[in-house]
């Protein structure tokens, strides 16, 4: 089943969890409660249940964790068999009571929950606001609601599948959304684009859900909804039918024999594998980013006398690869900065033309914050890239954006670094369109590229990992390695060496590959690994003179290739290859993959938990 699960795509990004149940007989609130509690594990921060009940829609909800608005709201108390639940992981607006799920229309009789990024919400607001909606939230979701309450304005004869069909059919982006009408009381209509959605088979119960541990402890019978496809729930059952044209479609329920601790994890073995797998659903909503932020980050970066790219670790890596993208698109020097190191280094020469973009997955990290602070009390502008909203890093910025990676789990960070990059380099994009510096054709190459990534980390997933699974195997008890890259790829290499290090406790270094030559390559000696990054790119020819200098004192050379490379092929002992044709400026992400997957299997033929590295937390809070 897991294989199965994956092979069709169904493994999507973690956003929010829903959930929603019809049931023949008992109150359906303390169940949605309870399987709240079970998506917990996908990152939150709001929760909300909605029910039906003697014709009325009844809703509770807040933010914070579930204990915590049950403690104050009581989650169990709605009435009525037929409801839906939401945990947020917020995209847009900040974690409120009156952003939380379930959103409502004008009149109180549709609740919407959603997971997922509606791209095109904005111009849907301003449609409807001049139809005279009022809008209550800041969230992308509120539209849903609004939009099958304009359907059945318009359309009197509709009944809430079709105009939930008419809804979602205007939608652009990903969604799975469960619907509820107090017009017709008896029902949940479900939709599905890119965004999980399963639905239980029960007793005497029907359950909806983003993720099959939801309902697991009530049934084991599941059908998986897949892309394009519109469900609805009764207490006649179940019907699936095309949103394209309302063609019905047949499916049978799978069995799922999973325990609980693997249904969290969607089958795979651990969370690290989950999120390298996560990565191309990852990237495809890093591209549905609203472009006023992009366009006003990019206007502040171009005003700027100086630019600093301030993070740590992983964030640090992102940085380090934004600054050769900065320089190459759009001609702006950028000082990629350790965070630890900021104050001490330029804490005292930061003034009012200085502009700080911090980047840091949490928000929340100790010493980026601390040298934003410093930067602030010198009138410096704060720029922010992160992916949790709420957090202090979108309070104290001018600007923010949010990456959209949902939450991760596995210490290790994996889809949040290759979402960072691909933020940065469309905020490259950007500024190199505001300053002219490169061509139109060449900006639209680079741009058509970056559109194309999450399908090509995905053929780099599927047609690689056994082959990086193997390479593990063969070097598992190596002592030490090196990583070398030149160019934008030294970032690569960074990231690679880092990864090896936190999950599988191997010492390696890094370096840009010119510079092994000036200490490191003393240390080779026969069967002494060398992991190269090597792009067709400017570099190519220099590498290749790394590669034999490597070879010649005995070193065992692994290289991540572009496709078909056959010099390089013929000097490796190993290789793992990329889809050809990608831009420099973009390759450090599809090839920090097999760097990924390198790690964490590296990590399981050493027998270490790759979810739970040893000394090490999620978020750094303390300096």
């Amino acid at each position: 089943m897991a294989a199965k699960l994956r092979q069709k795509g169904t493994v999507a990004s973690s956003m929010c969890g829903i959930f929603g149940c019809i049931l023949k007989e008992g109150a359906a609130a303390p169940l949605i409660h309870q399987a709240l509690k079970r998506l917990e594990y996908r990152g939150y921060d709001s929760v909300g249940e909605a029910t039906i009940h003697d014709g009325k829609i009844y809703i509770k909800k807040d933010a914070g964790k579930i204990d915590e608005v049950h403690k104050i709201h009581n989650l169990d108390d709605l009435p009525g068999s037929i409801g839906i639940g939401h945990t947020r992981w917020a995209t847009h607006g900040a974690p409120l009571m009156v952003n939380a799920h379930p959103h409502v229309d004008c009149s109180g009789q549709i609740a919407v929950v959603h997971n997922g990024i509606i791209e095109n919400f904005a111009e849907l607001k301003l449609e409807l606001e001049g139809k005279g909606h009022t809008f209550q939230s800041r969230t992308d979701t509120e539209v849903i609601a609004h939009l099958i309450e304009e359907a059945l304005k318009t359309n009197p004869s509709f009944g809430l599948v079709n105009a939930v069909l008419e809804a979602v059919r205007r939608l652009e982006g990903s969604y799975a959304i469960a619907v509820l009408s107090s017009k017709e009381p008896d029902k949940i209509v479900c939709a599905r684009h890119e965004s999980p959605l399963v639905v239980g088979i029960g007793e005497n119960a029907l359950y909806c859900a983003s993720d099959i541990p939801a309902f697991l402890p009530l049934t084991r019978k599941a059908v998986i909804v897949e892309d394009g496809e519109l469900v609805t729930l009764s207490f006649e059952g179940f019907e699936i039918r095309k949103i394209l044209d309302l063609s019905p479609v047949i499916r049978e329920p799978k069995f799922i024999d999973w325990t609980p601790e693997m249904a969290v994890k969607q089958g795979y073995p651990h969370f690290m594998l989950k999120e390298i797998h996560e990565q191309p659903a990852c990237l495809r909503n890093t591209l549905r980013l609203q472009e006023h932020y992009l366009d006003l980050m990019a206007t502040f970066l171009d005003r700027a006398k100086e630019v600093f790219l301030v993070a740590c670790g992983t964030s640090y890596h992102a940085c380090l690869a934004a600054s050769y993208m900065f320089s190459k698109l759009a001609y702006l020097a950028t000082y990629p900065v350790i965070a630890s190191e900021f104050i001490e280094q330029h804490g005292k020469s930061v003034n009012i033309d200085s502009t700080i973009l911090a980047v840091s997955q949490s928000g929340e990290t100790a010493d980026t914050l601390a040298a934003v602070n410093t930067a602030r009390q010198r009138a410096a502008t704060v720029l922010g890239l992160t992916n949790v909203i709420g957090s202090t890093l979108t309070r104290i910025s001018r600007v923010y954006i949010s990456q959209q990676s949902g939450p991760e789990i596995g210490v290790a960070a994996t889809k949040t670094f290759t979402s960072q990059l691909s933020v940065l380099a469309q905020l490259a994009l950007r500024l190199a369109k505001k300053r002219g510096k490169i061509s139109q054709d060449e900006m639209d190459f680079i741009d058509a590229k970056l559109k194309k990534l999450p399908d090509i980390v995905e053929t780099v997933i599927t047609t690689q990992e056994e082959k990086v699974k193997a390479v593990a195997k063969k070097y598992k008890d190596s002592k030490v390695f090196f990583f070398l890259g030149r160019g934008i790829s030294t970032a690569t290499a960074y990231e690679g060496r880092l990864k090896l290090m936190e999950i599988a406790y191997v010492p390696s270094i890094a370096f840009p590959a010119g510079e092994s030559k000036h200490g490191p390559i003393s240390l080779i000696e026969e069967g002494f690994p060398v992991v190269f990054i090597c792009p067709k790119d400017d570099t190519h020819k220099t590498i290749i003179g790394n590669i034999m200098e490597m070879k010649a004192r005995g070193a065992s050379i692994i290289a991540i290739i572009e496709e078909g490379d056959e010099e390089i092929k013929k000097l490796a002992d190993d290789y793992v290859e990329v889809p050809r044709g990608i831009p420099d400026v973009l390759s450090p992400i599809p090839f920090v993959v097999p760097l990924q997957l390198f790690a964490y299997y590296m990590a399981v033929e050493r027998g270490y938990d790759p979810d739970k590295p040893r000394n090490l937390a999620k978020s750094v809070t303390v300096k």
